[in-house]
């Protein structure tokens, strides 16, 4: 239920990360190769998103 969103998030930080590495002399990330990317890399950034939840909803039950 997570996964369109971290994927989405980690499209956004990678093509960013393009723009920034353009300052340092290295080439941009298109938008299109940035979307490709997250794809496979979308699925851990969900299950960290998803144990980092787990963590706050299992401190918030303690109190």
């Amino acid at each position: 239920m997570l996964w369109p969103f971290a994927t989405a998030a980690v499209a956004i930080n990678l093509f960013l990360l393009g723009l920034i590495g353009l300052s340092v002399g290295l080439p941009t990330i298109a938008p299109l190769t940035a979307l490709w990317l997250s794809v496979p890399l979308g699925l851990p950034a969900t299950w960290l998103a998803a144990r980092w939840v787990a963590g706050l909803i299992a401190e918030a039950e303690q109190t």
